[in-house]
């Protein structure tokens, strides 16, 4: 693992640290390669429940670190180059890689969090942002458009016309407005501490339901009503009669905490 990204375990929770605080956390080409490492290692990890997602120092991450790609111009195509069998580049997948993780992501967010680190957040399934969180898609002021996949996590979040004005502008929300709009999911003074809170709350249910339940947002969200609730069932069929159903169903008759067991897929 690179120093870029430091990874702690505690009983089910990943605590997955941006690690570059003098930059507040800024991506260069080592923070790429390290968020793609992470992915892959926590994406086969069973014994992981919930990934927390947090940056060091006062800042969740500001972005693209622009002068580390100035000076090395061969890397930005090489972002760009489609991954062999994937839909996205490499650039996308270290954001769009914690939506495609078979567990939950809450993203404890503070400071700057600006184009790239904001489409990283997006991916979450949960934002928490501190009071003194600002939000921005930024690129725009570099003459771009956001290419980390906020295409796809924007409009299931705000509405339409605000991501484009975002787009547009390139304006920095902060953590208030960005609660009201959707952007993030709420604010609380310690986004880390609520984080791993709620984090421990879903690691205590079944690991089996908690994978369901992601796979049905991901999947059944954006598909037909016909195809959704036939995703839905087939889902909710896959669940019934594992040992962690069962298990789930003991232990609320016999009023005690349940044992999971590791997740069956």
């Amino acid at each position: 693992m690179s120093e870029r990204i430091e990874l702690d375990m505690d009983a089910g929770l990943a605590l997955v640290r941006l690690n570059r605080p003098d930059k507040k956390n800024a991506l260069d080409p080592d923070m790429f390669a390290a968020l793609d490492e992470i992915l892959t290692r926590l994406s086969s990890d069973p014994e992981v429940r919930v990934v927390i997602l947090s940056g060091a120092g006062a800042a969740f991450c500001a972005g693209l670190d622009i002068s580390s790609f100035a000076a090395a111009p061969d890397l930005v195509p090489s972002l760009m180059r489609p991954i062999p069998g994937k839909d996205y580049n490499m650039a996308q997948r270290v954001a769009w890689g914690w939506r495609e993780l078979p567990v939950p992501v809450i993203a404890a967010l503070d400071g700057e969090v600006f184009g790239g680190g904001l489409q990283i957040a997006l991916a979450a399934d949960i934002r928490i942002a501190g009071p003194k969180a600002r939000l921005s898609v930024m690129e725009i002021r570099w003459g771009l458009i956001p290419d980390m996949s906020a295409g796809q996590t924007l409009r299931g979040l705000i509405r339409a016309d605000l991501a484009r004005e975002l787009t547009y502008t390139g304006r920095v929300v902060p953590a208030e407005e960005a609660a009201d709009i959707g952007l993030v999911t709420r604010v609380d003074p310690k986004p880390l501490d609520a984080a791993v809170t709620l984090g421990r709350t879903i690691a205590a249910q079944s690991p089996d339901a908690i994978r369901a339940a992601k796979r049905l947002f991901n999947e059944a969200w954006s598909e037909s009503a016909g195809d959704g609730l036939r995703r839905e069932a087939q889902l909710q069929g896959s669940l019934f009669g594992r040992p962690n159903q069962l298990e789930a169903v003991a232990a609320n008759f016999e009023k005690r905490a349940p044992a999971f067991g590791p997740p069956a897929d």
